[in-house]
């Protein structure tokens, strides 16, 4: 009897029954009645940090596993469906005196024979992994803007605090009780690391505090949070997160090893993020190149925070690039975009639908620079004779008579989304129907669709690197397209790929935009009349011929200059001469006559 007084995990008896109590009828999940506990009792640094022997539950959950089975036992606690705890009858009703916890103890001891068990040395609760607790896993920042970092002040209140009002606020309200969330500081380190790449830069998150959440305002803006015991920073490498809030995606192998690492006191593995593809490609075959080195950040390391910085290109930009489709426009075709995971612009020739597609993923991806557009956005442009192999995966010549197996541009694209995951990447793909789609994009077709983004929708391709390889499409890789829709080789789109893709028509746009930009380059009101009026002609002639029709409108990229324009009836006769004139003789090419009358329409009276 001595031993069950002493026994750790009975005084949350009388606790679990209160936390559970102060939500009913409500049932609770786990990891929120361990918040709940943690908030009304002084629970030891050692039962928050160290991990019983499954390497998966703090001592302190575990002993409030233990707890909910002897309860449960004794008809206190039910389960009203998976995951969740919520009181019996007889539990609501029920207070327990330190006598009346020891009694309980016993009484189910005996019960079920557990005999001399000892939970308290570590053995799991039995059920413990069991529960589906739903606890998301989140990474947030402390510093935003020109403020300095918030650590303290969230530690010592009890807090996270999103400092943003305009960015963040639905994943502030996703937060749930019982979450875990840890203040993390991204930056880039050369020097000191554990591992030798070159001398080159890596990311590093900075593991500063980790807590759970205890409860949530739904302001989008604050959460409660009761943190850990101070401990000593821990450094995490290659797999980072740099926006001030994210929510790991657990079912991903790298985002389950940051969670290990920084909430269950596991060491990171530098070699295997080494041997994966994306960082071979950005570091070379470095597996063996690894030291004994630990996370600890060297004394002598200036710590370089990063923070959320203000998107550097955007619709604005796009405006002032030359875009004559509004901001306003601009933007919804964005946000579109941004929820479908796949775009394809569509028009007639002349309409800006390659330019359009660049610029709307510079500004989906915050910047036009070099460096960036460079590792986070990918053109390629699909052809006849383009195939699956070199799209997505095949064999290739390797020289010395091998073959090996080689990444195509979606794979590429692929990898480098899951590898930072909270960073949107871009494809761009030309002319996306003068190929044979479904033969291009094989399998993959069906895991670009924005409901099949996840691990659990993993696929296998048609050539694997290892016999239990999956593949699945990430959330924050987006694909965009253009289509000429007046090109008559090429045939009708695949109803597959249109029931993927949101797709957006470009029409010539001749309005005060396009005058606006006109007239700063150099044409006067009188030639852009001209020219507006004959190109309208022209283009509802187009329309309503029976051999062409809408699809084969001129658009207005043929009549816009680039540069300044110094005498500008010649500017335009030379653009129907070399531009305008030959695409009308390929529309009408079964009428020359007809097309030669259309070119003279054009350049009726041109000085």
């Amino acid at each position: 009897m001595a031993e069950a007084k002493t026994n750790r995990f009975t005084k949350y008896f009388p606790l679990l029954l209160d936390a559970l109590r102060s939500a009913h009828p409500t049932p609770m999940r786990p990891a929120e009645a361990r918040a709940w506990i943690r908030s009304h009792c002084e629970v030891s640094a050692e039962d928050l940090t160290r991990f019983i022997q499954n390497g998966k539950q703090s001592i302190f959950e575990n002993d409030v596993h233990w707890a909910r089975f002897y309860l449960a036992k004794a008809n206190l606690i039910g389960s009203p469906k998976r995951g969740l705890w919520g009181l019996t009858p007889e539990g609501l009703d029920t207070k327990l005196s330190p006598e009346d916890t020891l009694a309980l103890y016993v009484r189910v001891q005996e019960a079920t024979h557990l005999g001399s068990q000892t939970p308290e040395e570590g053995a799991p609760a039995p059920e413990s992994t069991d529960d589906d607790d739903g606890v998301s896993y989140w990474f947030a920042g402390a510093v935003w803007s020109s403020t300095g970092d918030q650590t303290p002040r969230f530690l010592a209140e009890g807090i996270w605090e999103n400092g943003y009002d305009d960015q963040f606020s639905d994943l502030v309200r996703r937060m749930k009780p019982g979450d875990r969330i840890a203040i993390k500081a991204s930056f880039v380190q050369k020097r000191g690391l554990p591992f030798d790449v070159g001398g080159k830069p890596v990311s590093v998150m900075r593991i500063k505090a980790i807590g759970t959440v205890l409860a949530n305002e739904n302001d989008g803006k604050k959460v409660k949070v009761v943190w850990d015991p101070p401990s000593l920073a821990r450094d995490w490498y290659f797999f980072t997160y740099r926006t001030t809030l994210v929510e790991a995606d657990t079912e991903r192998e790298n985002a389950q090893r940051l969670v290990d690492f920084a909430f269950h006191g596991a060491d990171q593995d530098y070699a295997w993020f080494l041997n994966q593809p994306y960082w071979i490609n950005q570091y070379g075959a470095r597996a063996d190149a690894v030291s004994k080195a630990d996370s600890s950040p060297k004394p002598e390391e200036a710590e370089i925070l990063e923070t959320d910085d203000e998107p550097a290109y955007t619709v604005a930009d796009i405006v002032a690039d030359g875009s004559f489709v509004s901001a306003e426009e601009l933007q919804s075709i964005l946000d579109r975009w941004k929820s479908k995971k796949n775009l394809v612009l569509q028009g007639p020739p002349g309409t800006g639908k390659t330019w359009l597609a660049k610029r709307l993923g510079y500004a989906l991806v915050g910047s036009q620079d070099r460096e960036t557009t460079r590792s986070r956005l990918r053109v390629v442009q699909f052809h006849p004779s383009l195939a699956y192999e070199d799209f997505v995966r095949g064999w290739r010549p390797a020289g010395e008579g091998r073959l090996s197996l080689v990444d195509g541009i979606l794979m590429q694209a692929i990898e480098a989304a899951a590898s930072e995951p909270d960073r949107p990447f871009v494809l761009v793909i030309e002319e996306i129907n003068r190929g044979n789609p479904a033969q291009i994009f094989g399998e993959m077709l069906t895991l670009l669709e924005d409901t099949k983004r996840s691990p659990s929708e993993a696929i296998e391709l048609a050539y694997r690197r290892r016999d239990d390889e999956r593949v699945y499409v990430p959330k924050n890789l987006y694909v965009i397209g253009t289509m000429n829709v007046a090109d008559r080789s090429l045939a009708i789109v695949d109803l597959a790929l249109r029931r993927r893709f949101a797709f957006v028509d470009l029409k010539p746009n001749l309005g005060s935009a396009w005058r606006s930009w006109c007239l700063a380059r150099g044409l006067d009101e009188a030639m852009l009349s001209l020219i507006e009026s004959r190109i309208g002609a022209l283009n509802l002639e187009i329309a309503s011929a029976s051999s062409l029709g809408p699809q084969f409108r001129i658009g207005h990229s043929y009549v816009t200059p680039d540069d300044k324009i110094v005498d500008g009836a010649a500017w335009f006769r030379a653009r129907v001469e070399t531009q305008i004139g030959p695409l009308l003789d390929e529309y009408w090419y079964d009428s020359s006559e007809r097309a030669k009358e259309a070119r003279g329409k054009l350049l009726a009276e041109l000085p």
